[in-house]
């Protein structure tokens, strides 16, 4: 695949796309996958398979690229019919390339309407712009999907146990050479356990599934890089369906479901995972659904795990590829063990109080003795919300500008995603923030919660003539992170919420006036008290 196609000159020039972009193509952008090109051309996309065999995708032959084509256009116009356009030849002419001329076809290309790319969801999700509105509008979406998609007899076949059960045996045995490189031997085992008792244990259920006709042809790569919000249009495109492989694409609407639902918390949302699995229960009149989620999500993200593997394995990526593509690997594996049941219970630790009282002090130090990371919201609030360097000063009047109420409330979720993404594959993590209000306490709390986390509120305080000290201390100094002064204190003070509804969730007040390696001794026995 190292030699360019004779006609990859012609679909890069915007002249042969000028018939089907309305005269708007003035450059074309080409991306690749390991099996497609994709160019846009003005508000068009066209996608050529690549001619390889992958075993479980086969693109070898024109014929078959050509039957592909059209079962991509048939399968995608079930959720997206004003996004999938045409397919069409690619025709040499003369000494030259037309689209959907009337020769011989050299390449079958697939028209697409283009989408808005700052609408896709993966994007969204980390600028922190996904909510229950949103999940709401994919299930609206979904749920007349399944009810109306194919559930024939072979579709049926696809979710007996001896399928899935292929299934999954097959993502083991690719993976036994990656035990103790990518996958620790002990989790390996523990995920194959759990998958076996369970098709076991729950056998009567899947057949239950079969006859109940919750097996349908559905998406099979349903995850966030395959949804597009249109603002514009108020609509939500799920696109990019799986067409190269009837058994990746038909099974349990329970399966399909969980990849987004796992990819939800891959990104450090697990309340809002739970919402979409509970919302499209509900609507589908599925309640079964619940209880296969967590074997689906595992299987998901298993899945996601070995595709990692193998991108690290193939020497021909890019080196820097290769170590995020491990690194990716490890992190759905170790999310894959905490679905199977396995793994330590984390810890998430909420250093919070006013500013100048010490807490991103106490906060690092306590992290650094326990080898977590710690989230800060100066620093979360300058460098992801408002993109500007954490060290840039900013004085601004109580709640304007970087410190408005939307901007806040943009921090503290972004937050609760990054402590999140830890929490959700077992690992403990801390967050340091004021967290005046209610909301903001409940909000990260919720997202502990469904992470089965234990959590910790720890207030920080200490006497206001050290406080005044401290921040007149830092500003004059004028090289720290934080904007915190005087006058900022006195205004959090006037709203901060009494803390006594943490009083039953792990709250422990400290002084921050001790030295910091007695506050972080004494802080640890009382909670292991």
């Amino acid at each position: 695949m190292n030699k360019q196609p004779e006609w990859m000159e012609a679909m890069l020039s915007p002249s042969i796309y000028r018939a089907f972009s309305g005269g708007t193509a003035d450059k074309v952008k080409l991306i690749q996958t390991h099996i497609s090109w994709v160019f846009i051309a003005g508000d068009r996309v066209f996608k050529i398979k690549k001619p390889v065999d992958f075993g479980f995708l086969d693109f070898s032959t024109l014929e078959r690229r050509k039957e592909f084509c059209e079962a991509e256009l048939r399968l995608n116009r079930r959720l997206c019919p004003d996004i999938y356009l045409e397919t069409v030849p690619l025709v040499r002419e003369g000494d030259g390339w037309i689209l959907n001329g009337s020769g011989p076809a050299s390449e079958w290309v697939l028209v697409m309407k283009r989408m808005p790319e700052d609408g896709l969801m993966n994007l969204l999700l980390e600028r922190d712009e996904v909510n229950r509105s949103d999940i709401g509008q994919i299930v609206a979406k979904l749920v007349p999907f399944y009810q109306q998609a194919d559930s024939s007899v072979k579709v049926r076949e696809m979710g007996s146990i001896a399928t899935i059960t292929h299934n999954t045996e097959e993502n083991f045995e690719q993976t036994r050479g990656f035990r103790g490189e990518i996958i620790p031997a002990d989790a390996f085992e523990a995920i194959c356990g759990y998958t076996r008792k369970f098709l076991a244990d729950k056998r009567d259920l899947f057949e239950k599934r079969i006859s109940e006709g919750w097996i349908r042809e559905g998406h099979g790569d349903l995850y966030s890089a395959n949804i597009c919000f249109d603002k514009e249009a108020d609509d939500v495109y799920i696109f990019d369906c799986i067409e190269f492989n009837e058994r990746f694409r038909c099974g349990d609407v329970a399966s399909d479901v969980a990849f987004l639902a796992m990819d939800l918390d891959h990104f450090g949302l697990p309340q809002l995972s739970d919402y979409f699995i509970r919302v499209f229960a509900s609507q589908s009149n599925d309640p079964e659904l619940v209880e296969l989620n967590n074997f689906y999500k595992c299987y998901r993200a298993y899945v996601r795990g070995k595709i990692g593997c193998f991108t690290w394995a193939d020497t021909g990526v890019e080196p820097q590829a290769r170590d995020a593509s491990r690194r990716q690997a490890e992190d759905y594996f170790k999310l894959a063990l905490r679905y199977a049941g396995a793994g330590a219970t984390p810890s998430l630790y909420v250093f919070f109080g006013l500013s100048g009282t010490g807490k991103s002090t106490v906060a690092q130090a306590w992290a650094e003795q326990r080898g977590i990371p710690v989230f800060n919201s100066d620093i979360v609030r300058k460098e992801i919300v408002a993109g500007i360097p954490a060290g840039e000063s900013r004085i601004e009047p109580f709640g304007r500008g970087i410190y408005s109420s939307e901007m806040t409330r943009r921090t503290y979720r972004a937050l609760s995603r990054l402590a999140g993404s830890r929490l959700v594959r077992g690992e403990s993590a801390a967050v340091d923030a004021t967290f005046t209000t209610r909301e903001e306490r409940e909000g990260i709390l919720e997202m502990a919660e469904a992470c089965g986390a234990r959590t910790y509120f720890i207030l920080c305080g200490c006497g206001e003539d050290e406080v005044k000290r401290r921040l007149d201390m830092r500003q004059a100094r004028g090289d720290a992170v934080s904007d915190g002064r005087w006058e900022i204190y006195l205004k959090q003070k006037e709203k901060f919420c009494p803390v006594g509804h943490l009083a039953d969730k792990g709250l422990v007040e400290i002084d921050t006036a001790l030295p910091v390696g007695k506050i972080v001794e004494d802080l640890g026995r009382r909670l292991e008290a």
